[in-house]
């Protein structure tokens, strides 16, 4: 009953966003990235892989749908779809071969197959290499609803992101995210049990790039552009970030923490810029290039002080309380 409450306090602040003055871009991207980290937490939290190429499904997706957009002239939902569909179907033949090692093996699998797709990017015509997509429409949702209003954007990605999220706990509270669980803390148990954990994993494995490329989509049609920063192994690094910092196998925790990661690069791009314009001195204009500095000691004390994560704490803190 707390965490609905919770739940229910969130939503109505996210829903007072438009009215409270807040810039409803900001909150859109912190929303995008948020269902990332949500939908990395379901593979790492919850079946216990520890994946470093989830950025492979973010950007495919994100190409996807701003290629269908503005050159094949999809709507927004079929756009979408479309790279959703792409990042599933991504997911689904990486996931045959990374589920075959466990451990640090699975890890290196995916960094690997993530920096071909990288380099495929890299090199497609359709991608525009380093100058990425630029200038995607947002178009009409079914043809009625103009997205070019920010408000407008807004409201349906708060509505995609209040579905997705009650996918995850679904599949987290069901019998299926129960037999994850018994992989993550026990596999071979598991086996013995006779369930076939590959097929388990690997359909953990699709469902959490669909996700992740859920976000790539409509990351796209939030920001209008895509680039290979997106598909860098840095975006793989950063989502394990923000799921740890957040709080690993919690279901608030991987939303707090991207909404903290997201949060600090922006107020740091433009602390350096304020810095730079009032000092005169050109080095705090680099600060927010640095921002990976200030995130990997964010991270370090992380893993000293609390790993559980920010809400893993607090759960843990608070349970012999109520005991």
């Amino acid at each position: 009953m707390q965490r609905k409450v919770l739940y229910g306090l969130l939503l109505v602040v996210l829903l007072a966003v438009p009215v409270l003055g807040i810039y409803p871009l900001f909150v859109m991207k912190v929303m995008c990235f948020a269902l990332f980290a949500a939908a990395f937490n379901l593979l790492i939290g919850y079946t216990g892989l520890l994946s470093f190429g989830h950025a492979m499904f973010l950007a495919s997706a994100g190409y996807v749908t701003g290629y269908a957009m503005q050159t094949l002239g999809f709507s927004p939902e079929l756009g979408v779809l479309a790279g959703t569909a792409s990042a599933t179907l991504l997911g689904f033949i990486v996931g045959l071969f990374a589920i075959r090692r466990q451990g640090i093996y699975f890890a290196m699998v995916t960094l690997a197959l993530a920096q071909m797709v990288y380099f495929v990017f890299l090199q497609a015509p359709f991608t525009h290499g380093e100058d990425g997509l630029q200038g995607v429409p947002r178009g009409k949702l079914f043809g009625v609803l103009d997205l070019s209003s920010d408000v407008a954007l807004y409201f349906v990605v708060l509505a995609v992101m209040v579905l997705a999220f009650l996918l995850i706990v679904r599949i987290v509270h069901s019998p299926f995210g129960q037999v994850l669980v018994a992989i993550k803390e026990n596999e071979p148990r598991a086996v013995s049990l006779g369930y076939d954990t590959d097929r388990f994993k690997l359909l953990a494995f699709v469902l959490s790039a669909g996700l992740a490329g859920l976000a790539g989509s409509l990351k796209v049609v939030v920001q209008g552009f895509e680039t290979l920063s997106d598909a860098y192994w840095t975006m793989s690094g950063l989502v394990v970030l923000m799921t740890l910092v957040g709080g690993m196998g919690t279901l608030f925790g991987p939303l707090l923490g991207a909404a903290l990661i997201v949060a600090l690069e922006d107020r740091l791009g433009d602390i350096g810029g304020a810095l730079a314009s009032t000092t005169g001195i050109e080095w705090f204009r680099s600060l927010g290039e640095s921002v990976t500095i200030v995130t990997g000691v964010i991270f370090i004390a992380c893993v000293l002080a609390f790993r559980r994560g920010i809400v893993g704490e607090i759960i843990a803190r608070v349970r012999p309380l109520r005991a």
